[in-house]
């Protein structure tokens, strides 16, 4: 059985283009922080416990020292939002050359949506994206930052991406063989 999957990709061709959603509550314990020792065994449970619901599965596969290199590239950055202590989300940044940075993942774990903590981690971490070569100082200075979503992502997603300033620039359609949600590994 399949199902049909829309892919949207969006983006932001300057730092003006970013609309930064109104902060939490100052009471809220919500804070925006860089992840800065990379650690597969921490992004790999962010990225489960995000993408567990809505089939993230293409890094499944990817063992111990390809998350390592793939942490370990210049450019590459994760944002975690916390609530209170507790990890609510995150934002994966990654250089792509000649000043082009991609939202390589966004989300939030189920039991933080819905609180207003997206707008504010995307609002973040897309300013983070445009000064990504002021903390990594062999990139190029960015100009574009782009980011893709899909109707199998959570229903706010596209909403979202757009109230952050970000423009469609492609749509695609493909069939995909339908299966479940993966859920965490053993041990997440």
């Amino acid at each position: 059985m399949s199902i049909t999957v829309t892919t949207w990709s969006l983006e932001q061709t300057s730092p003006a283009d970013l609309a930064p959603a109104d902060p939490p509550a100052a009471d809220s314990g919500v804070r925006v922080v860089r992840s800065e020792a990379a650690s597969p065994e921490f992004s790999r449970f962010l990225y489960t416990a995000v993408g567990g619901d809505v089939i993230w599965t293409d890094r499944l596969v990817w063992p111990y020292e390809r998350w390592q290199a793939f942490l370990d590239r210049p450019g590459v950055e994760t944002w975690v939002a916390y609530e209170h202590g507790t990890p609510a989300g995150y934002i994966e940044l990654e250089a792509q050359g000649e000043g082009v940075v991609e939202i390589a993942y966004f989300g939030l774990l189920p039991a933080f949506r819905g609180r207003r903590i997206g707008g504010h981690l995307l609002g973040e971490g897309t300013a983070r994206a445009w000064d990504l070569a002021e903390r990594h100082p062999r990139l190029s200075p960015t100009k574009r930052v782009w980011v893709h979503t899909c109707s199998k992502d959570g229903p706010h997603a596209l909403d979202n991406y757009r109230r952050r300033g970000f423009r469609l620039f492609d749509t695609t359609t493909a069939e995909e063989p339908e299966t479940p949600p993966p859920g965490p590994w053993p041990g997440a």
